[in-house]
């Protein structure tokens, strides 16, 4: 089999082909045959920050979202069986209630073992869940982080509503299912952009309100004067210089404001104050578990809801395919199909 690795320290520069057997699974494990990857930011992570602490040191394939077929079961395995549709599960341990230290980071694909980049790849059986009805393996295979990141944000931590306002940061992977769950759960979106034209495709979307924060740097004045002086029950942050007083500006009374990603750096200055005065609720999120993804998945199979896939690479121009990640500029997410080589 073909599988892409990180070789050393160099990031992009560094990524790599090359061929390995298909491997055979252990006891409680599947082997996928991979069909479908998505990137997420923290892929350029991994393999830009070798030296971080809990990052593998090279050689090592990158990548954790995957979908394809089960290849292979091994000894024990009932609750898959060979030709099942299957996503990957970011925490292939978590299975239900809090997060601990013992299932946070155990066997996550490209921490601990090797990634999803590759066309045949060893999960854990209790790793693995079914594609939702209707979708595509490639659109399957946006729904491991992205996906659960927006959907525990918004009803396993905020417990959100039909009627609530929200605000949605840009229009990464993140943000446009946090939109699309939104819009089907019958919430009033305001979309944040610096693009108009992102900003006219999120309204095709579901978008109730959006707001260009080139524009109008004072954002969160802005969404208040579209949803009401009360401000939002819930904003999806991702991040940025002056992003958390924004926030914290359009939110209301008693809200939560939920911080899924870095996009403008690792730290930003609490303003206290705001924090208090609004009663709000300030929560990091990471992913989320297996119980989770399976109500989500429910949801999406209910609502019809399709992932927005911005391009899909073939398995060969893989490395290409992070160079767009790198680039920025999406609307949605960055899909390799390893089917088309």
């Amino acid at each position: 089999m073909r599988l892409l690795q990180i070789t050393g320290p160099g990031g992009i520069n560094d990524l790599r082909f090359v061929e390995k057997p298909i491997p055979t699974p252990g006891e409680g494990e599947v082997v996928l045959r991979v069909t479908a990857a998505s990137l997420n930011r923290r892929d350029l992570t991994m393999i830009s920050s070798t030296s971080a602490p809990g990052t593998p040191q090279p050689p090592f394939t990158p990548m954790s979202d995957a979908a394809g077929v089960v290849h292979a079961v091994g000894p024990g395995v009932t609750c898959v069986k060979k030709d099942d549709r299957v996503t990957s599960l970011f925490f292939q341990k978590w299975m239900d209630g809090p997060i601990n230290s013992e299932v946070r980071w155990a066997t996550v694909p490209s921490m601990v073992h090797d990634g999803v980049a590759a066309e045949y790849v060893t999960l854990l059986a209790q790793g693995v869940h079914p594609v939702p009805v209707g979708l595509t393996d490639q659109e399957g295979a946006t729904l491991p982080c992205a996906a659960l990141t927006a959907w525990r944000a918004m009803f396993e931590d905020a417990g959100l509503q039909s009627g609530a306002k929200i605000v949605v940061q840009g229009t990464g992977g993140v943000s446009i299912f946090a939109l699309q769950f939104g819009a089907a759960m019958g919430m009033e979106v305001v979309v944040t952009s610096s693009s108009d034209e992102k900003l006219e495709r999120a309204k095709a979307l579901g978008a109730a309100h959006t707001v260009n924060y080139r524009t109008h740097p004072d954002w969160g004045a802005e969404v208040k004067k579209a949803v009401g002086s009360a401000g939002v029950d819930f904003v999806l942050g991702v991040g940025g210089a002056g992003n958390l007083a924004q926030s914290l500006d359009a939110i209301g009374l008693g809200g939560h404001i939920a911080i899924v990603g870095m996009l403008g750096g690792a730290e930003e200055v609490l303003p206290f104050r705001a924090l208090t005065g609004k009663n709000a609720k300030l929560q990091g999120v990471s992913v989320g578990n297996r119980a989770m993804f399976g109500r989500m998945a429910a949801a999406i199979e209910q609502h019809a809801i399709k992932p927005v896939i911005d391009k899909v690479y073939p398995f060969a121009e893989a490395i290409e395919a992070f160079r767009a990640m790198k680039a920025g500029d999406l609307f949605g997410k960055i899909v390799i199909d390893l089917e088309s080589k």
